[in-house]
């Protein structure tokens, strides 16, 4: 790890020596490059030499000590040992973080398609709790949501929605959402009392640009048809409703929540490219075997994650182990425990991995 910190070490001081020479400083392009590089360093550059001072520190006492000092002194020496310690170990475990690669889409924005799995009618009003919940969520953190297309019920669940979160670090903390999850309760339609499971699965999607995914439009099949509502009920008597077919790899995606063709055709167009980028970034993470087994929260999309057990009032995190008996303030979009929680394990076990 040290030397790897000795490295970084080294290139943010070949940065600033190379962005001093005249021929940089007149590139803008090559300027702004090396200055964006210099920045991303800069913190954990700062960090190893804090560290290095206090290793330096601390020898310094612990000599000093070892020497014999009157008692006052000696109290006064280990009392900075300890502080120095405390120190030591915190900048230590930032370090560690900092080494371990960040996800380049941790900023983006995100698409989250949230399907109705087992359990007939009540599988649906559970997908619409779960965007209820993530519309909360991201309510709290100032983000925006808008819905791209759903399929309801007719009861005011969904067969599917799908929706957009755009906000600072969406990805970030939302990525960790993807799996199955599960609710145990009473239906209201089970006039028996009987506790039922019902099953939704989530999908979390970094939004891609459109330089990030090439798409032949020669490649797509779009069709338009006259978009319906719940029970079949016309929504408009024009064929405003927009189905993109991707034919290299069969993926549909239909959007007719707009009354506009063409909005349709975007929002359509923006899932279609995540849908894409996300297979892509699949494809990767099974490459990097080591790196892929030892992520918690952006495993397989099959695995169950999570389970709401209404009559109990718990939510369990199956991932972690993490069971917490707050059910109706998680479900009003109070997240961030979960979420942090997954987060410090995947931390933890991608420590493994990058720092041994």
């Amino acid at each position: 790890m040290f030397d790897r910190l000795d490295a970084i070490e080294r290139r943010y001081v070949e940065l600033n020596e190379l962005m001093s020479q005249p021929e940089v400083t007149s590139d803008f392009d090559k300027l702004q490059n090396l200055a964006r590089e210099q920045a991303s360093l800069e913190d954990l550059v700062t960090k190893f030499r804090e560290y290095k001072a206090v290793i330096e520190s601390l020898d310094e006492t612990q000599t000093m000590l070892d020497q014999g000092l009157d008692e006052d002194m000696a109290g006064l020496a280990r009392d900075e040992v300890e502080s120095l310690q405390i120190k030591r170990d915190r900048l230590l475990k930032e370090m560690k973080l900092a080494l371990i690669p960040r996800d380049p889409a941790d900023e983006k924005d995100v698409i989250v398609e949230i399907r109705a799995g087992a359990g007939g009618d009540e599988a649906g009003l559970f997908a619409a709790d779960l965007f209820r919940m993530y519309a909360r969520y991201a309510s709290s953190k100032d983000w925006h949501t808008e819905i791209m297309s759903s399929n309801e019920t007719g009861i005011g669940g969904f067969k599917e929605i799908i929706f957009e979160v755009k906000g600072k670090g969406a990805y970030s903390r939302l990525k960790y959402e993807s799996g199955v999850h599960r609710v145990q309760r009473v239906p209201l339609t089970e006039s028996s009392g009987r506790i039922h499971t019902s099953t939704a699965t989530v999908a979390v999607l970094p939004e891609a640009e459109e330089v990030e995914v090439d798409i032949d439009p020669s490649d797509l099949r779009v069709d338009t048809f006259r978009a319906s509502g719940a029970g079949g009920q016309h929504v408009n008597k024009v064929d405003s409703a927009v189905r993109i077919t991707h034919i290299p790899t069969g993926m549909v995606v239909t959007c007719q929540d707009e009354r506009s063709q063409i909005k349709n055709k975007v929002k359509a167009m923006a899932v279609l490219r995540a849908r894409l980028l996300d297979k892509e970034r699949q494809r990767q993470f099974q490459e990097v075997t080591d790196v892929r087994r030892s992520q918690v929260g952006t495993g397989d999309r099959s695995e169950k994650i999570r389970t709401y057990n209404y009559p109990q009032g718990r939510v369990s995190d199956h991932r972690i182990s993490l069971t917490l008996h707050n059910l109706e303030a998680i479900l009003e979009g109070s997240l961030d425990e979960i979420i942090d929680a997954v987060s410090t394990a995947d931390q933890a076990k991608q420590l493994e991995v990058q720092v041994g």
